[in-house]
């Protein structure tokens, strides 16, 4: 499109988290006048520790935030993969992306900070939860639980794996049970029994469970990650001490005295969900990004990276196209194949044993009724991504 043309060009995006707030500054930089409408009050991110990837990384120099983001982090050269008892397995550099060759640990707090600060003020209107969405074609018109109406040329639906842009638009399949949980607190590298060593990824793999430790030495602290087989799919489970360490039983000493040693009030507790592939990305108005197109599992650590990766290549459609209609197609068409295959490498998690362990006679490959045993429970052992 045309400058002129994009920069009379209306845009509101639904959603501040990370793909919300990365295209923000991507279609500003384009000229767009653009608003974000977040349903939180306030921004607050829980959880644990995150990898940019080199590509994200090379994102961020383009749109001149590089330094912005790498402040607040540290670069890793390689991630590590190991046995429970910490036997190696493999070892790996990340991959390139031009000059770019680390990945860059990271707190999501820290993240959707640094994000949020690189925009204009006032860009971001906090307190807007969607209630409708209504496509009209080359215009939408928004209303929100506040009271608030709102038309826009393009809205670009970041709003999340509970996507209210998804549902009333392109599809009504809500979000999938992977058939895992998954317990992240954030602790003092003080309290890690000596496993900050570095600034690199390692997993180690044992029956069922893995337990991904992220330092960020910057902060003087490591993020903590188990992610377990159980079929238990409540969003939120209540899980003890004694449940949590048990999990990682036969694990590394060190690992389990972590465990041992976590305030349970400072974990946070999910289980794990995804989505399946949604059909269609957009009409000739409207769009979906980041988890509301195609939420994916953790394993091959890519939800943030691909959310970032969505918004340059939607600002790159723009610059590109004649119109937004032709832009929206081409980002679809760039995108989708890739998170497709992310979506379906991601659900590759576990070998057939294991989850015959949790879901029994259940083979990975076969089918079995939602309520016994989620679609995502379906494939061997993971890969680097």
């Amino acid at each position: 499109m045309k400058a002129s043309e994009i920069e009379n060009l209306n845009v509101a995006i639904v959603g501040a988290g990370y793909g919300g707030a990365a295209a923000a500054k991507a279609l500003s930089l384009l000229g767009a006048n653009v608003t974000v409408y977040e349903q939180a009050a306030q921004m607050r991110e829980v959880g644990a520790g995150i990898g940019l990837r080199p590509a994200t990384m090379h994102r961020f120099r383009q749109w001149g935030i590089f330094d912005a983001i790498a402040k607040v982090s540290s670069p890793g050269d390689y991630f590590e993969i190991l046995t429970a008892t910490g036997a190696p397995i493999m070892q790996d550099t990340w991959p390139e992306f031009g000059e770019e060759k680390q990945t860059y640990l990271i707190h999501r707090g820290d993240f959707i900070e640094a994000l949020l600060s690189v925009l204009p003020e006032g860009m971001v209107h906090l307190g807007h939860k969607l209630e409708t969405i209504e496509d009209k074609g080359g215009r939408s018109v928004l209303i929100f639980t506040n009271g608030k109406t709102v038309e826009a040329d393009l809205v670009v639906g970041a709003d999340g794996i509970k996507s209210v842009v998804r549902e009333q638009l392109f599809s009504d399949n809500g979000p999938v049970f992977s058939g895992e949980h998954a317990y992240r607190v954030v602790i003092s590298a003080d309290d890690a029994h000596g496993m900050v060593v570095d600034d690199n990824l390692r997993m180690y793999m044992g029956r069922g469970t893995k337990v991904y430790l992220l330092p960020l030495r910057h902060r003087n602290q490591m993020s903590f990650d188990i992610t377990a087989l159980n079929p238990d799919g409540t969003w939120a489970p209540a899980i003890t001490k004694e449940d949590l360490v048990a999990t990682v039983e036969g694990f590394d000493e060190r690992i389990v005295n972590i465990a041992r040693g976590l305030t349970m009030d400072a974990v946070n507790i999910r289980a794990v969900y995804d989505i399946d592939p949604v059909a269609t990305w957009h009409s000739d108005s409207v769009v979906l990004m980041g988890d509301a197109a195609h939420s994916m599992l953790h394993h091959q650590g890519q939800g943030a990276n691909s959310a970032i990766e969505d918004a340059g290549a939607l600002a790159d459609a723009l610059a590109q196209a004649g119109s937004v209609k032709e832009a929206l197609a081409l980002f679809q068409a760039t995108r989708k194949p890739v998170t497709d295959e992310l979506q379906r490498i991601s659900r590759q998690g576990w070998s057939e044993e294991e989850v015959s362990d949790v879901f029994p006679g259940q083979k990975p490959a076969g089918q079995k009724p939602a309520s016994q045993k989620p679609a995502s429970v379906n494939a061997p052992a993971p890969s680097k991504g």
